[in-house]
């Protein structure tokens, strides 16, 4: 849960979970949208990983990101217990 929240905590991470939101999306397209080097995007991207918020898949040459659901399912199962 920790690398969870250290993942969500940062406003660039956010910003990619949010463009994967329309759907998957290959590195060098991510970064595109953003003001970084590649390295930079590839770290964030590792940390999201490490967080299971985005699974990766290679595809020929290519990096594949898409959003893990289910830890957003279960994160949001233990945030509803506090509602209560």
């Amino acid at each position: 849960m920790n690398a969870l929240f250290k993942a969500l905590n940062d406003p660039t991470r956010r910003a990619i979970l949010e463009r994967l939101r329309s759907g998957p999306a290959t590195a060098g397209a991510i970064a595109e949208q953003f003001q970084f080097s590649a390295p930079t995007i590839s770290h964030h991207l590792d940390l999201l990983r490490q967080a299971d918020l985005v699974t990766s898949q290679k595809q020929g040459q290519f990096v594949v990101y898409t959003l893990n659901m289910t830890v957003f399912d279960e994160l949001l199962g233990w945030l509803y217990q506090f509602k209560s």
